[in-house]
This record gives structure tokens, C-alpha cells and sequence, in this order.
């Protein structure tokens, strides 16, 4: 791996954001749940300022990409950050661009005074979970994640 550096997403970077998206859910088997689009992007992310997104950069070219936003731990009584989601090009793979951006993320959390650093994983995604395993992070088998969205969301 050369050098890897970290940028922060700015105004303009929908169409790569939305790229990356779009890969992520493609890898997930979820390409049709993808209903963003770079609109909506540009206003929940950079005016509304709800997620923020990094990007890892090699040789000039972005291969990877973090979306997170702030939660709140009411036990802990500080912030935290959530991260929605985390992708690695295929070919920028197994060569540390995925636990960087995860050092990063953390480094972050630290320097915001954030109590914690959390994510989801889908069941089947062995090859991220050995790698979240790896890295010493701890699965929260005891919690289960409840969603309203769409139309039920809409009903309720």
C-alpha cells in the first residue's frame, strides 16, 4: 500500500459518495433498496449536516470511504458515533485501507471526547465479521436492531 491519507467529504463529493453507496449495496445483495440520490446527499449530509463522510485516499484516487453521524449514550452520558457504513474498492482490499479508516473513525471519536464507537454488520458477512473480530471489536449479541421505515414508518 502507498501513502494513505483521509479527507473529509465536501460539497461536490455526492457523486462519489453516491458511487460508493451504490457499490456497498451491490456487495450486500441491496442494490435495489438504494433509493438516494445526490440531491438528497448534498442536503442531509452538507446542509443539513447529519452524516459526515471521510474518504481514504491512495495516489490521489479515493478507495474507500466512512459515513457516520453522532449518537447518544444516555449510560455513558456523552456522545458516541455511529458508522453506517464503510467500503473498500475490491481492488484497494486486504491491504489495510479497511482498518485505517476504522483507526481514523476512532482517532475522531477520541479527539471529539466520544464515548464509543459502534456499527452493524449483516449475519452473514463472515469475512467482515472476522475482521471486526480481529480488530478486537465485541458484537452486542444480547441487542437486536427494530427498524420503521417507508410505508410503515409512514402508517405509524
Amino acid at each position: 500500500m502507498h501513502k494513505l491519507t483521509f479527507r473529509q467529504a465536501v460539497p461536490g463529493d455526492e457523486a462519489l459518495i453516491l458511487d460508493f453507496i451504490r457499490r456497498l449495496a451491490e456487495y450486500e445483495h441491496m442494490s435495489d433498496d438504494v433509493v438516494a440520490t445526490e440531491a438528497l446527499l448534498s442536503e442531509w449530509i452538507f446542509e443539513k449536516g447529519r452524516a459526515e463522510v471521510i474518504f481514504a485516499v491512495e495516489d490521489g484516487r479515493e478507495v474507500g470511504f466512512a459515513l457516520f453521524f453522532h449518537n447518544f449514550s444516555t449510560f455513558l452520558g456523552r456522545a458516541g458515533i455511529y458508522l453506517e457504513d464503510l467500503f473498500v474498492l475490491e481492488d484497494a482490499r486486504g491491504h489495510g485501507v479497511g482498518k485505517a479508516l476504522l483507526q481514523e473513525l476512532a482517532r475522531i471519536a477520541r479527539e471529539r471526547g466520544c464515548g464509543r464507537l459502534e456499527w452493524s454488520c449483516l449475519d452473514w458477512n463472515k469475512p467482515s465479521i472476522d475482521f471486526y473480530l480481529g480488530l478486537g471489536a465485541v458484537p452486542m449479541s444480547d441487542w437486536t436492531v427494530y427498524r420503521l421505515t417507508g410505508e410503515t414508518l409512514e402508517k405509524f
